[in-house]
């Protein structure tokens, strides 16, 4: 069958932005003969939709939004992610679904089976799950539809499994021909080769080719690698899209599979780690600016390696000309410090501004003298020195509507070593989840 990937990097909530992507994607299908275009897990809504679930007029809006969808196909099919209305009562009151479009029509749908509620996701708050699964014609053939967590219940994979069901697994007995997965897969170090391994082994085993599409992107603190791929029956990787960008992939699940040079991006080569992390944090700090509707990006500029790497990655997903650094020194900071700082911003090509907090410092000194008097200078003094610099970071974030990144690393939160109200000021922390052991590698 020859299909087409849809990697697209959908916007929680935009249902019309969605939709639009939806749509141009669905047309190169029709332009490329394909006989059916994939889209990711909850493509209509943007996955996680959380608390938007409870809405109804939003999961009306969805529905409505899907029956469009709808109208704009022809013979080419359409999978889309979208959320269902539960129709059996007692149980939640919406479905983790995936529809097939075709001729103008909603073809059929299903729910997806297993739905986790660990670690990053609360799907069980908030979906009825599936209680079977059962193929689907299409074009005269049995099709399976699976929903990212289906095909995670593999024994070879996870010896404790979570689940009783084993939904691709069921599909296959059940006589299907290709087995399909629409996911919302989020990215952490590793995660690219287990899913690979995983999917790989599932064709293995079912002798069916497995098609995988995933959604990309950043959406809050997830961000989404992509890397959709189809594995024809006897196992072989015959397409794969790219990592961390949006990526439209035709492939035939018939095709004998790729290797070498032909085919980039294949996780059996994959980039090196730090390549991997670097990607991910662009995307998720350019998602995040751009999804929450700002332009422009501004950071406190110390000399340090935190700083640094910080500015790197606000220049590499942002443009040099959309980042502003400031250099905050006081009567402590060493002019090695203060050389590093301003020699990082011209490399760089950033703005840069040095503003001096030693006058905000000594006049807040003299207000709290009186109150302070009999005791000796201590903490609470050098922590004055990282608030006047997180309020004169605000202040500007306030004033030009730039977001204020923070540039606290993983290793310093977990033990405390931060100022509440200081250098904890700010809209973003990038590098929040990366232990400094990693910061050095990524520099």
């Amino acid at each position: 069958m020859k299909i087409a990937l849809a990697q697209i990097n959908p916007i929680v909530g935009d249902l019309a932005g969605n939709e639009a992507k939806i749509l141009a994607a669905y047309q190169r299908g029709v332009e490329a003969a394909v006989e059916i275009v994939v889209c990711p897990e909850l493509s209509l809504t943007g996955y996680p939709p959380r608390d938007l679930l409870l809405k109804k007029r939003f999961v009306a809006g969805n529905l409505e939004t899907l029956n469009r969808l709808a109208l704009a196909t022809g013979k080419t099919g359409l999978l889309v992610g979208f959320v269902g209305e539960n129709q059996l009562k007692p149980g939640r009151a919406v479905t983790n679904s995936v529809a097939l479009l075709q001729h103008g029509k909603v073809i059929a749908t299903r729910a997806k089976t297993l739905l986790p509620t660990y670690d990053v996701f609360d799907e069980d708050r908030y979906f009825e799950p599936a209680t079977g699964n059962l193929p689907v014609d299409f074009n005269g053939r049995k099709i399976g539809l699976t929903i990212c967590e289906d095909i995670w219940n593999d024994e070879d994979f996870w010896p404790e499994r979570r689940y009783r069901h084993n939904p691709p697994v069921d599909l296959a007995e059940a006589g299907v021909e290709i087995i399909f997965n629409l996911s919302a897969s989020p990215w952490h170090i590793g995660k690219n080769q287990t899913r690979f391994e995983m999917l790989r082994n599932l064709a293995q085993k079912a002798k069916r080719p497995v098609v995988f599409c995933n959604q990309v992107g950043g959406n809050d603190e997830l961000i989404f690698d992509g890397g959709s791929c189809v594995f024809n029956g006897v196992a072989e990787l015959v397409a794969q899209g790219k990592l961390f960008e949006e990526d439209f992939v035709v492939a035939d699940t018939g095709s004998a599979g790729i290797a070498g040079d032909e085919a980039p991006n294949v996780l059996f080569k994959p980039p090196c780690a730090e390549e991997l992390i670097y990607k991910a944090l662009v995307l998720g700090l350019r998602d995040y600016l751009h999804k929450c509707g700002f332009k422009s990006a501004v950071l406190g500029l110390s000399g340090g390696i935190d700083s640094a790497v910080t500015a790197v990655l606000a220049v590499a997903a942002l443009g040099r000309e959309n980042v502003r650094g400031l250099s905050l020194p006081s009567q402590f900071s060493s002019q090695h410090s203060l050389d590093d700082a301003r020699i990082l911003a011209g490399r760089l090509g950033i703005q840069y501004d040095v503003v001096p907090i030693q006058t905000g410092f000594e006049s807040l000194k003299q207000t709290l003298k009186p109150i302070f008097a009999g005791r000796p200078e201590d903490t609470a003094e050098e922590n004055i020195q990282a608030r006047l610099r997180g309020v004169i970071l605000m202040a500007l974030s306030n004033k030009f509507g730039s977001l204020l990144l923070t540039t606290g690393n993983k290793s310093e939160l977990a033990v405390g070593y931060c100022t509440l109200y200081g250098d904890m000021c700010g809209g973003l922390a990038v590098i929040s989840d990366v232990p400094k052991t990693i910061i050095y590698r990524l520099a």
